[in-house]
């Protein structure tokens, strides 16, 4: 369910698995983590394939990341910023950590899906070069390794080993992580238990912002 100008909220345990029952206060602690989008490139209007290309946010992109940062610092107090390595990502998680007072940390975990021979080609080219693995990633992205690139399952194994190494890193406390569409939907979708198949039942739009809240027993 998303509500609330685009807050996804799911309660989570320390293992990045989901917790749907409360917990008595006073029994745990508690890890709020705010799963960011980058804001718009001029490839996202482009609807071309970006992956591990170096792309910077046009200028909607940055006014979305600073509406993202001054959503955020007006309702949470943030203690860590970490962002892809990826320029997108790093734009956005700066304008977000220096309204935070803070430097954003760059965390290879959060990098984009390589999209390997894909990447720079419009989604109609793609269509038009690879039909069959075109269509497969529409239907199955599961099954899916693009050309030269790598998995969604491989990405979710590296995701959420970056989720608990940082909820063990901040046992208490608000994180944000700036990520990409891909790996910010498989992080939504695996925090809910649910399969990547489902990637595309979920939105995760430019400067869309998720909160989960980890319980630590």
């Amino acid at each position: 369910t998303v509500a609330d100008g685009g807050l996804l909220g799911v309660l989570v345990n320390r293992r990045g698995y989901p917790r749907w029952q409360g917990c008595p206060e006073g029994r745990s602690a508690m890890t709020h983590i705010i799963l960011v989008r980058h804001g718009q490139t001029a490839w996202n209007r482009a609807e071309r394939f970006r992956g591990l290309s170096e792309v910077s946010l046009n200028s909607t992109g940055l006014g979305e990341a600073h509406a993202a940062a001054r959503r955020i610092v007006s309702t949470w107090q943030v203690d860590a910023v970490y962002t892809s390595p990826l320029k997108r990502a790093q734009e956005t998680a700066l304008a977000i950590a220096q309204r935070c007072g803070l430097k954003a940390q760059p965390c290879d975990g959060l990098t984009d899906l390589n999209f390997g021979e894909w990447q720079g080609l419009t989604f109609e080219q793609v269509a038009e070069t690879y039909p069959e693995q075109y269509q497969l990633w529409l239907t199955a992205p599961q099954k899916m390794r693009v050309p030269g690139g790598e998995t969604t399952s491989k990405v979710r194994r590296r995701a959420m080993e970056t989720l608990r190494e940082l909820l063990a890193a901040h046992p208490e406390g608000t994180v944000v992580l700036v990520s990409h569409q891909v790996v910010c939907k498989i992080l939504v979708l695996a925090m809910m238990g649910l399969p990547v198949s489902r990637i595309w039942h979920i939105k995760q739009d430019n400067a869309f912002f998720s909160l989960f809240v980890a319980e630590h027993a």
